[in-house]
């Protein structure tokens, strides 16, 4: 026969203690208010009983449910699970559990994916899937959830978000480059629609005519962050711009898309060509060779999203935040001086 669930009132019967106290016990938020002795007991008695606390009632109860959707364009992207991680570190601390979605691209999939999370009563969500003009944030919006976008943001800032300073990434790497020697350069710019593409495209131009380098160097599109993506980007800039000596990449994965284009053409990195990504995703620096990029703090810009949305939560203040975390250059293997190299 299947043993009977404890219960709160049971569980304080058993110890001898009025209800309110194991529910302060249960909730880490609260767990302070209750006496160390006193803690130890209920803690160690619930664990012998089994007893957990009942989410739905507390949900009904309090009007919140402790969960926080998070809704990601591509989960394969490996900048996304520091993201995650440093979003669940943080929200864990105040007794929220994160309920995390691969939703794509597609507008129609990630509006079905928000009204699935709503659906099981989340209390707010982060999303790194905006895009600079976005659809699903004013459904958001009109449903009345707490919303908060990491890494990317829309372009009206209706709601507070937490990215990297493009600007300032993209002025590092054309420094990096023009300190070598480097005067020919090309940008392979990430999709439009989204604001890493468009305000690291920005950030290259203004970089660029800084240097007095607009006339010299150009940008190709890549339509995806993705290493295929970039392998074709790179094929057809070394066709538009024979004389390139260096690649400022839209991202790391982007970059490693270089690296195939270069090889497959017999060319050298950084010998022929420098290549230097951007993100610092896991693992790139085990490349061959060590990419140089721009590093992002992901854990960080987790942490920063999940302190907005408490706050948002626990203040239930209606101001928009934007929060811009800076970049650091990381200088490995791929970059080096500019050499003159024969153009067939």
């Amino acid at each position: 026969m299947k043993q009977k669930r404890m219960t709160l009132k049971g569980l304080a019967g058993i110890l001898g203690v009025h209800p309110s106290t194991v529910g302060r016990v249960m909730d880490p938020q609260t767990r302070h208010m209750v006496g160390e002795e006193v803690r130890q007991r209920v803690l160690k008695e619930a664990a012998r009983h089994g007893y957990r606390p009942n989410k739905l009632a507390a949900a009904m109860r309090t009007g919140r449910s402790k969960l926080v959707g998070v809704m990601l364009p591509d989960i394969t992207n490996p900048v996304f699970p520091p993201m995650v991680l440093g979003i669940e570190d943080e929200l864990r601390k105040h007794g929220y559990v994160v309920l995390m979605s691969n939703a794509g691209d597609d507008k129609s999939q990630q509006r079905y994916v928000v009204d699935q999370l709503l659906a099981r009563q989340v209390d707010a969500l982060i999303l790194a899937t905006a895009t600079r003009e976005d659809p699903v944030i004013t459904h958001c919006l009109e449903a009345g959830v707490a919303v908060v976008t990491v890494n990317r943001n829309e372009d009206d800032g209706r709601v507070s978000s937490v990215a990297n300073d493009e600007a300032l990434g993209m002025r590092l790497s054309v420094e990096h480059l023009v300190a070598l020697g480097h005067r020919r350069l090309v940008h392979l710019v990430g999709p439009q629609q989204v604001s890493t593409g468009h305000l690291r495209k920005v950030g290259f131009e203004e970089a660029l005519a800084a240097h007095g380098l607009a006339g010299e160097s150009g940008v190709v599109d890549c339509l995806a962050y993705t290493r295929e993506a970039g392998k074709l980007a790179c094929d057809q800039a070394l066709e538009r711009y024979p004389g390139l000596t260096a690649i400022v990449a839209g991202n790391d994965l982007v970059a490693i898309g270089c690296y195939d284009s270069l090889r497959a053409r017999g060319l050298r990195c950084p010998e022929d060509v420098s290549v230097i990504g951007h993100n610092d995703m896991p693992f790139i620096d085990a490349v061959h060779p060590p990419l140089t990029t721009i590093r992002i703090g992901l854990h960080e810009m987790g942490i920063q999203a999940a302190q907005l949305i408490l706050r948002r939560l626990q203040q239930d203040a209606p101001g928009v935040m934007e929060v811009r975390l800076r970049p650091e250059l990381v200088i490995r293997g791929s970059t080096g001086p500019c050499a003159t190299r024969s153009v067939p």
